[in-house]
Order: C-alpha cells, then sequence, then structure tokens
C-alpha cells in the first residue's frame, strides 16, 4: 500500500485528468456517443479518486482528523456536482447553480488538500 500512501502524486494524477476528461465531456455534443463513453471512463477515475484519497485519509489523517474529514467530504461533493452537471446537462435542466457549487467545492478541496501536511508547499 506504500505507493498510494508515500506521496500524493497517484491522487493529483487521477484528480487532475478527471476534471481535464470532465471539461472535455461537459463542453462536447449533448447526445454524441462519445460523450457517452468519455462519461463512462470519468465515472472510473470517480472510483479511483476515491480509493486514493481514501488510502491517504486512512494513513494521514491521525495528524488532523477534522481537516483531512473536511477535505474528503469536499472533493467527494466536488465529484457529485461534476457528475450532477454531465446528467443535468445531457436532460438539457440548467446546470448553472452545479457549475457554481463545482468550482467553490474544487477549489476549497485543492486549497485544503495543499496545505495539509502532506501536501504540496508552495511558499
Amino acid at each position: 500500500m506504500d505507493i498510494f500512501t508515500q506521496t500524493t502524486h497517484l491522487h493529483i494524477t487521477t484528480w487532475v485528468i478527471a476534471v481535464v476528461l470532465f471539461l472535455i465531456a461537459a463542453f462536447m455534443q449533448r447526445d454524441s456517443k462519445g460523450r457517452k463513453i468519455l462519461h463512462m471512463v470519468l465515472r472510473l477515475f470517480y472510483i479511483l479518486i476515491i480509493i486514493t484519497g481514501l488510502t491517504l485519509f486512512i494513513e494521514w489523517s491521525s495528524s488532523d482528523p477534522m481537516l483531512y474529514g473536511i477535505k474528503f467530504l469536499l472533493g467527494v461533493l466536488a465529484i457529485g456536482m461534476m457528475e450532477m452537471i454531465l446528467v443535468r446537462s445531457k436532460k438539457q435542466k440548467p446546470v448553472t447553480m452545479f457549475w457554481a457549487l463545482f468550482v467553490l467545492f474544487l477549489f476549497a478541496t485543492m486549497f485544503i488538500g495543499f496545505m495539509l501536511p502532506i501536501g504540496l508547499n508552495f511558499f
């Protein structure tokens, strides 16, 4: 399990790829076959993000459990907003609120994640 918990590289790689795939899928034509395939691949990345995040949470949360718990919750909410945007836009329902929540949850998750002890130190 050391591959999952020594560094955050695998976790960061999975969520960066997922966000890129999400943005591509979100701006594709609504009823295209490519979007459907991309959405299924994106769901696989959701699972990978949760697995890598859960292993990091289990390994490192003893240092500050509340902050890690908040980050985990915000990450799951960001994934939920990504899924809501894709599903609701396919049904041609309004998604403006979900876009705003997605951006909010994504940046809050990244901010907390980078300031955690295992996160990256920019300053």
